[in-house]
């Protein structure tokens, strides 16, 4: 099909052209993560794994018995860091949670799989740790921005009793996803992807949350910029056709926002997503 061709590919995935100003966003999330460590205790690159990229910065909460929000960085896998985010540490740290920022390798020095277990063995250590920084272990909840959502829907599905004997089976209460990618399939033939990826079919069908049975449990939201391309906004959509209405209660397009604007809109209260993050992790009723 001449719409599945490689250079339509191209022109759908690849936000950075798609979104010419894509730099000021990224020197925006670094001067404000800057000004987040500075402002707020933190503990940074605590060891989660063995790995030189496994390591996490704390965001304590202020009182015990505080919600747990883990958020997962983007960049296709391949690029950007833990330190370029922590300013969405900022508006749940506010509202009384305790936040975790992890790091992962990247490809194409590992594998998208590779990458997923790095992002389990973090969240073994969140729920092992989360007590010492005042945080809940029983209410564990994910938060991922493009590649970060496609890896906090791809934790719903962990058997976690299998990754440590005590584990709760429901660990991760429930994820929000922005801009996510849930069917990696397209993503595997995305010509500029493809050298750093290396995406197999195998990899496609295990990776891939859009193409597995929902989880038992769990609560998901998806989220996307209306002004993204349509092939974002069709990823958007595919986890409630996969895992029903009822794991995926919240599937929305943010008017006037990009691949990399919506994000921002997490930390500013008054938007609409920062509204369904704080009903998600709190309860709070969003008002519409």
């Amino acid at each position: 099909m001449a719409s599945r061709s490689p250079e339509w590919l191209d022109r759908m995935y690849n936000n950075r052209a798609l979104v010419p100003e894509h730099a000021m966003h990224f020197a925006r999330w670094a001067e404000a993560s800057e000004d987040a460590r500075e402002a707020h205790p933190c503990v940074l690159d605590v060891p989660y794994g063995s790995g030189p990229q496994e390591t996490l910065d704390i965001f304590p909460a202020r009182a015990a018995g505080s919600p747990v929000v883990v958020f997962i960085h983007g960049g296709y896998w391949r690029s950007l860091d833990k330190s370029e985010h922590s300013f969405l540490a900022v508006p749940f740290r506010n509202q009384g949670a305790c936040v975790v920022v992890p790091n992962y390798a990247l490809c194409p020095a590992v594998t998208i799989p590779d990458i997923v277990m790095q992002m389990v063995r973090a969240v073994d250590w969140v729920h092992a740790h989360a007590a010492e920084h005042r945080g809940d272990p029983a209410r564990v909840y994910l938060v991922g921005h493009s590649a970060g959502g496609h890896l906090a829907t791809q934790l719903m599905l962990c058997e976690w009793p299998r990754v440590r004997r005590g584990l709760p089976a429901d660990l991760v209460k429930g994820a929000l996803s922005i801009s996510g990618l849930y069917d990696l399939e397209p993503v595997s033939r995305v010509p500029f992807l493809q050298a750093s990826l290396r995406l197999t079919p195998e990899q496609v069908q295990r990776v891939s949350p859009a193409r597995l049975p929902a989880p038992a449990t769990g609560t998901l939201y998806t989220v996307v910029g209306g002004d993204e391309s349509a092939e974002f906004l069709r990823q958007n959509g595919v986890m409630r056709k996969a895992w029903g209405a009822r794991r995926v209660p919240v599937v929305e397009r943010i008017a006037g926002r990009n691949h990399f604007s919506v994000l921002e809109d997490l930390s500013l209260p008054g938007t609409r997503l920062h509204a369904l993050a704080m009903q998600l992790v709190f309860g709070i009723p969003t008002g519409g």
